[in-house]
């Protein structure tokens, strides 16, 4: 095994091994670092109350949709398609599941699963035009659009439902119980965040021994260390801050779970790894023997089940079910995959990326809204940020092609 020899690193190397990395993972770091400078500018700004502990769990349940959405559109672009139903679909998801109970009287973990099998038929019928039939994803979805926004108009005779259950309105409302001996902080929550910290870190380690035991080149020692400090850093604040308001929000739950199962498919198994391919490209993957299609119908089916769950949380969060749900959801979704990391000719990107850009427009909605700007000059603001990311995306391309 070879020797670890990176303990004799001078604080100029160690400085300089940094800014190396950053450079060479600048897509990977940049939104991170980006959210990090919008979190410390509102937080001046604002006389610190972006971070406070009810703020920071509005922030979680406001854009709990958007994010969900989000990992769904990511994996969507990086498959090198674009989907603009989703604002459809998880309108007339949420209306389902609301008429559901409402007018059938259905117990809510039954309509909200039927809920998310109707989403994931929506997904199915768009995945097949495009991937058995041929048909362009932006030409399928657009008229997805239309037809799922006019069905919801349908579905709720134009009115609005209300009185829903308050088990359903607790999927975005809600927060995990109370447990143990009275403490000045959620018990649940420092265990749960304890947990999450001995996960990664231990990831990290076993990362680090891989590459190691296979003749790679491992961080050094102490850019090593000063990786897990700061992971370990970044995760208790947030969970100290949760535990000291209500402790877990049920939503952040929900993502928490996409995020290790989603990231876990796309970085781990063969059907993640055909996603990245075709992606990056589709003649070469064909040829390679990937089954493009069954990928296709994977990619929407899952794209449709995320936007109806998307829609059941925005109805539960509301605790109505109206004709305008879900409008501009899928600008938001798409918004957040770009500014989170996504290449515009497919083939880049992670789950996490769009989580990351899900919480820099979240963080952006809401400083601007404590800080009392207009909506006009909100719309501006987050167009121009849109812009960046993707005048970002090119302007890496290029440095990479130019380097090598």
């Amino acid at each position: 095994m070879p020797q670890d020899t990176t303990h004799q690193t001078t604080p100029t190397g160690l400085a300089h091994l940094v800014l190396t990395s950053l450079r060479t993972n600048m897509r990977q770091y940049g939104m991170i670092i980006a959210l990090l400078a919008l979190l410390t500018t509102f937080q001046i700004w604002t006389g610190g109350d972006v971070l406070l502990p009810r703020n920071v769990s509005n922030i979680i349940n406001q854009n709990g949709y958007i994010l969900i959405l989000a990992i769904g559109m990511m994996i969507v672009i990086i498959n090198g398609h674009i989907d603009l139903s989703v604002g459809s679909i998880a309108g007339f998801s949420g209306a389902a599941a609301a008429v559901m109970m409402l007018e059938h009287n259905m117990p809510w973990p039954l309509a909200l699963t039927l809920a998310l099998t109707i989403g994931a038929a929506i997904g199915a019928w768009q995945g097949f035009w495009i991937a058995y039939i041929g048909l362009p994803s932006f030409i399928v979805t657009l008229a997805g659009m239309l037809l799922f926004r006019g069905a919801t108009r349908i579905l709720l005779e134009g009115r609005t439902w209300s009185g829903l259950p308050q088990g359903f309105q607790d999927i975005n409302q809600g927060f995990l119980p109370e447990t143990g001996p009275h403490t000045n902080y959620h018990n649940l929550t420092l265990l749960l965040g304890t947990a999450v910290c001995a996960t990664v870190l231990w990831q990290e380690w076993r990362k680090r021994t891989q590459q190691q035991q296979y003749d790679l080149t491992p961080l050094p020692k102490s850019l090593f260390l000063l990786k897990c400090a700061t992971i370990t850093t970044a995760i208790m604040a947030f969970t100290l801050t949760l535990a000291s308001y209500r402790g877990t929000p049920v939503v952040l739950l929900i993502l928490g779970i996409l995020l290790v199962l989603l990231s876990f498919t796309m970085r781990n198994t063969i059907l993640g790894r055909h996603i990245y391919a075709l992606g990056g490209n589709r003649a070469a993957a064909q040829l390679s023997g990937v089954k493009h299609k069954r990928v296709t119908m994977a990619v929407f089916i899952n794209m449709g089940t995320l936007a109806a769950l998307a829609g059941c949380v925005f109805t539960a969060r509301t605790g109505t079910a109206t004709t305008g749900a879900g409008n501009l959801f899928e600008l938001e979704a798409i918004a957040a995959a770009f500014i989170g990391g996504a290449s515009m000719t497919g083939g880049v990107g992670t789950v996490l990326g769009a989580v990351i850009g899900g919480l820099v427009l979240g963080v952006l909605d809401n400083g601007m809204q404590l800080l009392k700007i207009g909506e006009d000059w909100q719309q501006v603001i987050k167009g121009l940020v849109l812009l960046l990311a993707v005048a970002f995306d090119i302007w890496n391309k290029r440095r990479g092609l130019t380097t090598t």
